[in-house]
């Protein structure tokens, strides 16, 4: 079986999980070919990331688009009338200007020029923003087939412009990361196509389950792993944790980089509390680890998500986890079993976890790292995760003839 990904940027460090998706498919016997819109601009420190950079087509090149459009007008001129019938259709529910979505029309007939004479009728896009939008025109101009998967929380943000039930409605299949992504896509979705709605979890890279979780350091460590923005709340973390440094002894540790750095770092030294509290940037996903190792317990505040894979990588490790009751995240952290689980935004809230974290014995946080893990190994081996793929996708091409 040969299918085409397609992601709006890619390899990037927050996107490992779409990495490890591939491999998996690949170690399964899939020939997976990559499409990324925009090439990457920033810095990759992981040299998995750095290897998927050759392995990746860029679709956003002004010079050829145009041209590679008016080329497969030429060669469909039906094809090339409905797929700007529903880029018009498509920009209308956006509220935008029809020339923003002529332009996903031209990277569409790139990505149809691309794949040409390569035998693949198959787009998979991740996230139902853009990537979708071009997967969709794509299989208009070409005749083929495309899926999706579905992540939240930023088509959630904009269902309706973003055309998500028409999108799922176009699709062979759509998967969704966790139940709560399901319910928010029926939400937006025909009841006649919700049985296109499938459940294909993130996973854990195959090496955090390979071995057996490591020991749990004395040194009593909180670790957040994320971009340093809005939607992780990490200033509200660095503020919990400015107030609990009055009266407890511990470390943060921010691994990440994002809009929120110098306001933090300025926040950090105004405190005076720079001797408990670092931000240590981006990590390769083994530096990821090993600072996972080398703290007690995660903690991630967000105030949106989907399923954060790094709380599935923190909880595989045999570390608890503090982070907030919304989306997918109570679907695999279970409050006093295996981490905390507090309202979003509430400081006061996030200072009780964190001391209840402080105050767990030794041998009750090993337990609860023990749980954890137990729940990855149940619900996002990346195997598993592939398995269920494959059956999606293997049932398309069947469907396809």
């Amino acid at each position: 079986m040969r299918v085409a990904y397609l992601v709006n940027q890619y390899p990037k460090t927050s996107h490992s999980f779409i990495r490890r998706e591939i491999a998996a498919l690949e170690r399964h016997g899939v020939e997976v070919e990559r499409f990324t819109i925009r090439r990457v601009s920033e810095a990759l420190p992981d040299e998995r990331d750095q290897a998927e950079i050759v392995k990746t087509r860029v679709l956003l090149d002004r010079n050829k688009v145009l041209t590679e459009s008016m080329l497969t007008a030429a060669a469909s001129p039906a094809a090339v009338a409905s797929a700007l019938a529903e880029a018009t259709t498509l920009a209308r529910a956006a509220g935008t200007s029809r020339s923003k979505y002529l332009a996903y029309l031209a990277e569409a007939a790139t990505l149809a020029s691309m794949l040409n004479d390569s035998g693949i009728n198959h787009v998979h896009a991740h996230f139902g923003t853009n990537s979708a939008t071009v997967a969709l025109l794509w299989s208009i101009l070409s005749g083929g087939t495309y899926s999706m998967t579905i992540h939240g929380p930023e088509e959630f943000d904009s269902p309706a412009a973003l055309s998500l039930g028409r999108k799922v409605a176009s699709s062979s299949f759509t998967a969704a990361i966790t139940d709560f992504c399901r319910s928010q896509l029926c939400r937006w979705t025909p009841y006649e196509h919700w049985d296109k709605i499938v459940k294909v979890r993130c996973a854990v890279d195959g090496s955090y389950l390979a071995v057996p979780p490591s020991p749990m350091p004395e040194r009593q460590r909180f670790l957040f792993i994320g971009r340093l923005c809005e939607q992780k709340a990490p200033m509200l973390l660095l503020e919990a944790a400015i107030e609990l440094l009055k009266s407890r002894s511990f470390e943060l540790a921010f691994v990440g980089d994002g809009e929120f750095r110098q306001m933090m770092e300025q926040r950090i030294r105004a405190a005076g509390v720079s001797d408990s509290v670092q931000i240590l940037g981006w990590r390769s996903g083994g530096e990821v680890r090993e600072e996972l190792e080398r703290s007690q317990v995660m903690v991630l505040p967000s105030f949106a998500e989907g399923l954060p894979v790094v709380i599935m990588e923190a909880l595989a490790i045999g570390r608890p986890v503090i982070s907030t009751t919304i989306a997918g995240i109570p679907e695999l952290v279970t409050h006093g079993e295996n981490g905390w689980l507090v309202p979003p935004g509430n400081v006061d809230a996030l200072v009780s976890a964190m001391t209840a974290a402080l105050d767990t014995p030794m041998p009750q946080l090993e337990m609860m790292g023990k749980a954890g893990r137990q729940a990855v190994e149940r619900n996002h081996n990346d195997d598993i995760e592939a398995a269920t793929l494959i059956g999606h996708l293997e049932q398309t091409m069947a469907n396809q003839g």
